[in-house]
């Protein structure tokens, strides 16, 4: 249920600010004919720690409308306090959702015994398999090896997304979990190299942009072709690096818009539109790309 391609999806807005369904459901649309294997709502991506409590539950009852079970559906439930995770939790596992996604309470730093607590609490609440999900560049906090490798024992934790980058920390909790245990990319530059290191999919934002490039190097990393993974995924290299030279999700907000699949690139401050040069770069991508 939880390998192959998912994607990091982008929550759509009017220029007002408010929540532009009808985009939301072209999106998963888009992401359906593509064959995506599985839409993260409400992430990092989806500007989730900006949403209203009412908004994320409204646009994850939205999803799940629109994907009408043709694909697996993971919840964004992080927050920096356990209250609100658990919160988000029960208002929202009852939806019709497969899995929530937790990411590392952001600011508050917590230690490493603090995160155990907090995803123990979170696993121990829910009705629904949890991944956790390490991104200390957004976090500060970093979840160590040991610390996964002790949620891991949790029935309700199946896996985890590594958004560190660094190939050296997927290795080394490898070998202190059991063979059952998922490991997902957060990190779209290294994630074909995490996947040919065992890894079973990607959380990715470069999906957003070419869905159906992702399901293909994700099936053939999965399948053990890993020349022709790394063929697809230096396809598609370029993308990887200008999707972030802002604040995700800027510029794939960006991209989407130019791309005719949003009607609106609004943001939810702080975040505002990318510098002119950004938007020309990532323009100029998606043309070399034949996507504009």
């Amino acid at each position: 249920m939880f390998k192959g391609s998912f994607v990091a999806i982008v929550t759509p807005m009017h220029d007002d600010g408010s929540v532009d369904y009808v985009s939301l459901a072209a999106l998963v649309e888009f992401h359906i004919n593509a064959g995506t294997d599985g839409i993260v709502s409400v992430g990092t991506t989806g500007e989730s720690a900006t949403l209203s409590f009412t908004q994320h539950v409204d646009v994850v009852k939205a999803t799940v409308a629109a994907v009408n079970g043709r694909c697996t559906v993971v919840v964004g439930s992080g927050a920096n306090s356990t209250e609100e995770s658990l919160y988000l939790q029960n208002e929202t596992q009852s939806l019709g959702i497969d899995g929530f996604l937790s990411v590392v309470p952001y600011y508050n730093k917590p230690e490493q015994r603090g995160m155990i607590a907090h995803f123990t609490a979170l696993a121990d609440a829910a009705t629904v398999p949890v991944i956790l999900y390490n991104v200390p560049g957004r976090t500060v906090a970093d979840m160590l090896p040991e610390t996964v490798a002790t949620l891991a024992k949790h029935p309700n934790i199946v896996g985890l997304k590594d958004a560190t980058g660094d190939l050296q920390r997927l290795k080394d909790t490898q070998t202190l979990v059991d063979s059952e245990f998922l490991f997902l990319s957060g990190d779209d530059a290294t994630g074909c190299e995490f996947m040919n290191l065992g890894g079973h999919g990607v959380i990715s934002v470069t999906a957003n942009i070419v869905p159906r490039q992702m399901k293909m190097m994700c099936d053939a990393a999965l399948s053990g072709k890993i020349h022709e993974a790394i063929e697809i995924d230096a396809s598609i290299a370029q993308l990887h690096t200008d999707l972030f030279v802002e604040s995700n999700p800027v510029i794939p907000k960006w991209a989407l818009y130019k791309m005719g699949l949003m009607t609106s690139p609004e943001l939810r401050l702080p975040l505002v539109l990318p510098e002119l040069f950004n938007q020309t770069l990532i323009e100029d991508t998606l043309k070399r790309y034949h996507l504009l």
